[in-house]
């Protein structure tokens, strides 16, 4: 969480200052726009839509006065199903991942809602970047249900896991009296609950096209707060010649941040390699290594070959750098102050000993004394005369004088100049529809996005580290961005993918195709597609040590809780009923379950990431789950001892988990198993103590 500035002011500090900036960090959708009875405008605080949030719920519309927001039918409703938890659990699918048990990539197969209730404790502010491309609600597409109570139910049904009644999911078409209802109310839970996942410097970027854009846009700066809003991308994605007014085809990616107070407190700044720019550095290095010293020589070389490229290639854009010196190719840069209004002071030219014509905006260093250092540097070109201002040098890969001179210049690794990405993009989408036709062998579903696109976008936000999540997955786009990048440049990124299994229609042509190829749902569909982009990517890199942790995908799927829930019996019910209920519930664990279900519930619903390496050991003749290097112990087996007791406290870890029913009812062991871990922890730090948890 942000803080407010303390730096010292002559005042101590506002403390209901401090608490409002607190409050808008964690709740920014309670603060609105009102107008008092004079008509005067002022920003308050939502007290009803504060209550809501914390799942006190009163008729938040139920107000004289105006208020600007944005409401539709079923948003409070929207509101209790985020304060509703889900009874759901994830199970683990290990004949159809890839390196289950080493990877640290995640596919989530299961509708997003609950998926995304279930991770917020394991991966509550863990997630650097959050892309997804949902449906466009445009009257064709696959939409969730408008259904606000038995989600889990609701999916269960749908995806043929239980005895269905009739439930679908369908289209949302616009001919309905709800068309934007439906489509905000299966929208503004999922962007809520994806919020909380994100980090402090974290990020979202959202595909939408025209048709909601505009209430995208409000409702995110509603949850993430309008503060927050960093830029809205246009994608052109090529020209419909079909079309009979205009081509409409572009769409737009809003980018929002968890906190962009943080982003400048961090002072973090995005920037990306210059396509072609280590082309040009290579051919430099040849051409000095032939030449020597002699620039003018490794200038002219340079020349012909830029000349030479074909336009396609992406070093032509930089043939600017066509001038050398002995720090390499340069370009001219202006040297008049930004905005006009610059110092003016003489600047000798070295042959004419004369003053130099001053800028109109005046000179881009703030005294004569910076100026003459940069000259030192050799990164100020005189020319031939003083009639004209001299210009700045701008090196492929710029010296220390040059960053130092303009925050705004970065390198990369190899300390080449970097560039700001613009806020347009340009790819056609057939580029998109080809790749993946051959990558998969048929066109097996439409529109998918560009992989190459999203695989710039995530190393120009997330660089080298982080948890990517996209809750649209779709045909898995962002699953082989995120795996190309972690395997070629070695980096710790990694992926959380989540897709219903919507089933592949007959009545579609793709859904026909992939139905005959033998994909029966989109999410057969993705995870075979990151099966076919690990096998070339090991194809072309090996399967080294250092990419163990980052192969592959581990499969969970969203399925009834392996726990029986107690359901509170009603007022009127009678003994026999009540005592027939507490039977039910004496052996509460579902005996279809496998150990490993249960430990991957428990996992989950204890907040640790499903990903946190699991090993079997035996400790005292019982065979326990030791997690994530022993910080957890997990005995699952129908049988417990003092001894083993005796051996988890030599053993000290952070927590311990078994079940209760491991006791058989002897209370007097369960007693004394408590005590021991109490007297353990006395006096011993928070994290020196033993978390004893029975089930």
């Amino acid at each position: 969480m942000s803080t407010p500035n303390t730096q010292m002011n002559g005042q101590s500090l506002d403390i209901a200052e401090q608490r409002r900036r607190e409050l808008e960090q964690l709740f920014p959708g309670i603060f609105t726009e009102t107008r008092n009875d004079q008509g005067e405008l002022k920003i308050t605080i939502d007290l009803e839509r504060l209550k809501a949030e914390l799942g006190e719920f009163t008729d938040i519309y139920d107000s004289r006065r105006e208020r600007y927001g944005m409401d539709w039918p079923g948003k409070r409703d929207c509101l209790r199903l985020i304060q509703q938890p889900s009874t759901a659990t994830l199970k683990p699918c290990r004949e159809e991942s890839v390196d289950f048990d080493a990877t640290e990539n995640l596919f989530i197969e299961g509708d997003n809602l609950e998926v995304l209730k279930l991770l917020q404790k394991s991966y509550y502010g863990k997630v650097k970047m959050i892309y997804i491309d949902p449906p466009y609600n445009t009257g064709k597409e696959f939409i969730y249900p408008d259904n606000f109570s038995e989600s889990l139910d609701t999916y269960l049904q749908y995806a043929g896991l239980k005895d269905s009644e009739g439930r679908t999911f369908s289209t949302n078409t616009a001919n309905e009296g709800r068309f934007h209802t439906k489509w905000l109310n299966m929208m503004y839970p999922r962007l809520y609950l994806a919020r909380n996942l994100l980090r402090e410097d974290g990020v979202i970027f959202i595909s939408i096209d025209d048709n909601e854009v505009e209430n995208l846009r409000r409702m995110c700066d509603e949850i993430f707060g309008e503060e927050n809003q960093i830029a809205c991308l246009v994608w052109e994605k090529g020209r419909k010649n079909d079309a009979k007014l205009f081509s409409v085809g572009h769409e737009y990616m809003l980018v929002y941040a968890r906190s962009s107070s943080v982003l400048k407190e961090k002072n973090i700044v995005w920037r990306e390699e210059k396509p072609g720019a280590k082309e040009i550095w290579e051919q430099y290095l040849l051409l000095r290594e032939r030449h020597g010293k002699q620039d003018a020589a490794i200038e002219s070389d340079l020349q012909a070959w830029f000349a030479e490229l074909p336009k396609s290639h992406p070093s032509k854009k930089w043939s600017r750098y066509k001038r050398i010196d002995k720090n390499g190719p340069w370009r001219d840069r202006d040297i008049s102050w930004p905005g006009g209004g610059g110092p003016e002071y003489d600047v000798i030219h070295p042959v004419t000993q004369k003053p130099c014509v001053v800028p109109e905006s005046g000179w881009r260093f703030a005294n004569p004394d910076e100026m003459k250092r940069q000259i030192k540097a050799g990164l100020v070109e005189f020319r031939e005369d003083h009639t004209k201002p001299p210009f700045r040098k701008t090196h492929l890969k710029p010296i220390a004088e040059e960053l130092e001179d303009d925050a705004e210049d970065s390198v990369d690794d190899e300390g080449l100049a970097t560039q700001v990405r613009g806020s347009y993009i340009y790819k056609q989408s057939q580029v998109a529809v080809k790749y993946l036709k051959g990558l998969m062998g048929a066109k097996l579903f439409n529109n998918p996005k560009d992989h190459v696109e999203i695989k710039r976008l995530i190393k120009y936000v997330c660089g080298e580290e982080g948890v990517i999540l996209d809750f649209f997955s779709g045909s898995g786009t962002t699953g082989e961005s995120v795996a190309e990048l972690a395997i070629e440049d070695c980096s710790e990124l990694k992926y959380i993918l989540v897709q219903l299994p919507e089933p592949n229609s007959e009545k579609e042509k793709t859904g026909k195709a992939a139905l005959k190829a033998g994909y029966s749902t989109i999410a057969d569909i993705s995870k075979d597609r990151l099966r076919k982009v690990y096998s070339g990517l090991e194809a072309e890199h090996g399967r080294r040590a250092q990419h163990e942790n980052k192969w592959g995908f581990k499969v969970l799927k969203l399925g009834k809780s392996n726990f029986k829930l107690w359901q509170a019996p009603a007022k009127d019910v009678s003994d026999e009923e009540l005592l027939k209920q507490m039977e039910l519930n004496v052996d509460h664990i579902d005996p279809n379950a496998s150990q490993e279900d249960l430990l991957y519930e428990l996992l989950i619903k204890a907040g640790v990431m499903p990903t946190e390496k699991v090993e079997q050991v035996e400790l005292a003749g019982h065979t326990m789950f030791s997690v994530a290097e022993g910080s957890l112990l997990v005995h699952l087996e129908d049988d417990i001892d003092q001894a083993l007791i005796d051996v988890v406290l030599a053993k000290a870890p952070g927590q311990f988990i078994c079940l209760d029913k491991a006791f058989h009812g002897n209370d007097q062991l369960k007693t004394n198993a408590v005590k021991t871990f109490e007297a353990f922890n006395q006096g011993k730090e928070k994290i020196d103590q033993i978390d004893f948890k029975t089930v």
